[in-house]
């Protein structure tokens, strides 16, 4: 597995022009049902993230094609989900993942909306919290602005740890460094923020009589 990263990490440093297609092929599979548990995206992103820190790479072109993967990996997994519908759960490839599925469907039965912003971050349900989210009926735009929404602060956080690696954070010294990592911290900031709020009303809603859980 280190060889092929290294491969691939070789490939991208010396064909720059495939540098955002293939980031936005890494997030989408990573982001896919049963593909995502293959692609060690993870570790490719932080050896992304040192290029660009190296400056090797442009840090906003990589941003925008690894986000936009990732929101498409979620969701064409969310629309599986929807077009195959509950039935799904007893077929393969999820009836061989049969422990990761009840903890996706636990996870979003208990936090809705949340569980699709924090399941990206997550990874034993990260590929599968998408289609378990289609298969029990979440709406379209709840499904796909928590996608977005998680998507432009995973894709930083992803990055990050390799580009400071790269540059060090005593050289954190010129405009574009610091914005990176301003960006950064303030994604997680706000998507944290987001999340508490969003799991307190839940819970709120959920301790009110007759409510129902959605």
């Amino acid at each position: 597995m280190d060889a092929y990263i290294e491969r691939i990490g070789l490939f991208i440093e010396a064909n720059q022009a495939w540098a955002g297609p293939i980031t936005f092929l890494l997030t989408m599979g990573e982001s896919m049902l049963v593909l995502g548990l293959f692609i060690p995206a993870t570790a490719l992103l932080l050896l992304t993230g040192g290029l660009v820190g190296a400056g090797t790479l442009p840090v906003a072109s990589i941003l925008a094609w690894g986000v936009a993967g990732a929101v498409v990996g979620d969701a064409l997994s969310y629309y599986l989900g929807r077009w195959l519908g509950p039935g799904f759960l007893r077929r393969w490839p999820l009836s061989t993942q049969r422990s990761a599925v009840a903890r996706a469907r636990l996870f979003f039965y208990r936090y809705g909306f949340a569980s699709v912003f924090l399941g990206r971050f997550l990874g034993p349900i990260r590929s599968t919290i998408p289609t378990v989210a289609g298969i029990m009926g979440m709406s379209h735009w709840r499904f796909q602005v928590a996608n977005v929404l998680s998507a432009l602060v995973w894709m930083p956080v992803m990055l990050a740890p390799g580009y400071l690696t790269a540059r060090g954070l005593s050289a954190a010294g010129n405009a574009q460094e610091i914005g990176l990592v301003a960006g950064s911290l303030a994604s997680v900031a706000v998507g944290a923020w987001l999340l508490v709020s969003m799991m307190r009303k839940r819970r709120a809603a959920a301790e009110r009589p007759g409510q129902r859980r959605r």
